[in-house]
């Protein structure tokens, strides 16, 4: 949660900017502007509960209580639905970043016949990432529909970064993606490319290897998932929406 939201003070800060009969929500946002000046709230709205406000920063999410008095970090469970608001919360989040980089910004490998589309972080000298490449014709076939995001792990300027920067800037994306993926060396190129603010987005949403898969219900998924047991996945969490 955004650097675990700079836990030293939060709560003294948070309940010092409260005043009897403000309004919570302009008062929470002026209260986290105090501990996290670099992060504008993207919304501040009640929740189910009383006295709970949800708190979005880009793609993460947070809960507030009305007096400013405590930060909820963890799962909230509806005992009568069972559904994890916080995680709900969470992944309606994330679709919402994901979807403000637009797939002008990603390089998208569409299924013929497209039953779901998952958006992945993706590191070209990433073993488990080049896996996952190489079964694309299987995510195909199982009517999944992949968008990649860069997300070197070693940084920026580094040989990983200028990968993903060249393969951005080649005249066919798609085809410098799987040639790079399987080990060639491609001609390094440069132009505006939206790689850092891929990587910005994935650090935003505390990603710490790759691939992470996001669902089409916006959960995210650590690591490589084979085509079938992916399409399972998204099945399920279809059916539980």
């Amino acid at each position: 949660m955004i650097k675990r939201f700079v836990q030293v003070g939060l709560a003294t800060l948070v309940l010092a900017a409260f005043a009897a009969g403000a309004d919570e929500a302009a008062n929470i946002r002026a209260a986290l502007a105090k501990v996290l000046p670099d992060y504008k709230p993207t919304s501040v709205k009640a929740t189910p509960m009383k006295g709970l406000y949800e708190v979005e920063i880009g793609p993460q999410v947070m809960f507030v209580t009305g007096d400013g008095r405590y930060l909820i970090d963890g799962a909230i469970v509806d005992l009568k639905t069972r559904e994890n608001i916080a995680e709900s919360a969470q992944s309606r989040a994330r679709l919402r970043a994901v979807d403000q980089i637009g797939e002008d910004n990603m390089i998208v490998f569409n299924a013929p016949s497209s039953q779901h589309t998952v958006t992945v972080f993706t590191d070209i000298d990433c073993g488990y990432c080049r896996k996952l490449h190489e079964q694309m014709d299987g995510y195909a076939d199982e009517g999944i529909s992949v968008r990649y995001l860069f997300y070197p792990r070693t940084g920026a300027d580094t040989p990983s970064f200028d990968k993903a920067v060249s393969v951005w800037c080649a005249d066919d994306r798609q085809e410098a993606m799987t040639r790079a993926k399987a080990g060639a060396q491609l001609p390094k190129k440069s132009c505006t490319n939206p790689v850092t603010k891929h990587m910005e987005l994935g650090e935003m949403m505390g990603i710490r290897g790759t691939p992470a898969i996001i669902l089409d219900n916006g959960e995210m998924v650590p690591g490589y998932v084979e085509p079938k047991r992916l399409a399972t996945l998204l099945d399920q969490s279809r059916a539980n929406n």
